[in-house]
């Protein structure tokens, strides 16, 4: 052992690395977990006794002799390296790089987010891939109904008991299997429909979705909800028509317009000179629903709501195509810095 760690000590001090990788090599050799050094510590507990203190004197020689020689090739690699480097001319201008800013789809989902706080609805999320029952089948889906059809739902791997979630309604059917009246929540995220990519349409957009239920929940009650909401995200102003609609976790359901922001309900291009903008659709939940999450509907009620964040976020901005949002130009999303501050 003693002619070993004699033959290492020369070999150190013969060594020399002209790159950083030699010496990351060297250092793997001698001190790695690996290493020589830990085989020659393994190898000393099988040393005579009478020669362990002659031994454990020359391990620690060369265990310093091994960092030394690591520390002081690194400094010299480092010197030569900054030596090599062309000067920096300070006096040349500073290339700031421009600042991130929130992307101008969360800036309104925070602030619907937030609107709704003030009355007391709290957040949760789920799952984006959902099993049928969340998605659909809870939610009073027929097994006929055309939105599980290949040409709206993306399923995984062929599965069809495995989707992409098509709402963020699931979210509230996993809430209300595990979760007891009252509730009051607001379910955000990302959505994905089977739908060619134009103008109008992507294969994926984003919602917040509402959800009350409680005792002697009534569909005045969803009307001011709402009343509520287009008056604070839009202004005081603002006014609201609920038309009558269909949904099969809703019923009665409704679609709601509010008054063009644009042109004050006068009549423009933008709302097709009727006045009027629908932003999204609500209704009473459904009885089947409450049922199938546990909720009896005899003592309970409530009502939903889903929010397409970027129809409103087009209202807010009065962005021309709604692609923007998702193409990450410097340049559109540049304009929105100011918009969250």
């Amino acid at each position: 052992m003693k002619e070993k760690i004699n033959q290492y000590l020369a070999e150190i001090d013969l060594f020399t690395a002209k790159t950083k990788d030699e010496l990351e090599q060297f250092r793997i050799k001698y001190s790695g977990k690996k290493g020589i050094l830990n085989d020659l510590f393994a190898d000393f507990k099988n040393v005579a006794a009478e020669e362990r203190r002659e031994m454990g004197v020359l391990l620690n020689e060369l265990k310093g002799k091994i960092q030394q020689k690591i520390d002081s090739l690194r400094e010299s690699l480092e010197e030569q390296h900054a030596a090599s480097t062309p000067e920096q001319d300070l006096t040349l201008p500073v290339n700031f790089r421009d600042a991130g800013s929130r992307h101008p789809l969360m800036i309104i989902r925070n602030r619907i987010l937030d609107i709704f706080s003030r009355i007391g609805y709290t957040v949760a999320e789920g799952p984006e891939i959902e099993d049928d029952w969340h998605n659909f089948s809870a939610l009073n889906f027929a097994p006929e109904h055309p939105a599980r059809d290949m040409q709206d739902t993306f399923f995984v791997e062929k599965d069809p008991d495995v989707v992409l979630r098509t709402h963020t309604s699931s979210v509230q059917v996993r809430v209300m299997e595990n979760t007891r009246p009252p509730i009051r929540m607001t379910f955000p995220g990302r959505v994905y429909r089977n739908e060619a990519i134009s103008a109008r349409a992507h294969c994926f957009f984003h919602q917040v979705e509402g959800l009350y239920v409680d005792k002697n929940v009534s569909f005045a009650d969803l009307r001011q909800t709402l009343l509520y909401f287009a008056k604070e995200m839009f202004s005081p102003d603002t006014r609201i028509r609920l038309r009558p609609s269909y949904f099969p976790f809703t019923e009665p359901s409704a679609e709601m317009d509010i008054s063009c922001n644009l042109c004050g309900g006068k009549g423009c291009g933008f709302c097709k000179y009727t006045g009027w903008v629908e932003i999204l659709g609500c209704g009473m939940v459904n009885p089947n629903v409450l049922k199938n999450c546990g909720i009896d509907p005899e003592v309970y009620s409530g009502f939903a709501f889903g929010i397409g964040i970027e129809r409103i976020t087009n209202l807010v901005f009065n962005v021309k195509d709604l692609r923007m949002f998702s193409e990450n130009d410097v340049r559109f999303l540049q304009q929105f810095e100011s918009a969250w501050q």
